[in-house]
């Protein structure tokens, strides 16, 4: 299992930071549209 995991890691590697962009991206967004209602 971890070295599948390993191995997973290190093929993606390139795109890992990528990814985690788009996941703190997608949070952003997330949040300001829940708090967006409470704005007006």
């Amino acid at each position: 299992m971890l070295t599948e995991l390993k191995s997973v890691i290190e093929r993606s590697s390139a795109t890992l930071l990528q990814d985690a962009l788009g996941v703190m991206a997608l949070m952003v967004m997330l949040l300001a549209g829940l708090h967006l209602p409470g704005l007006f």
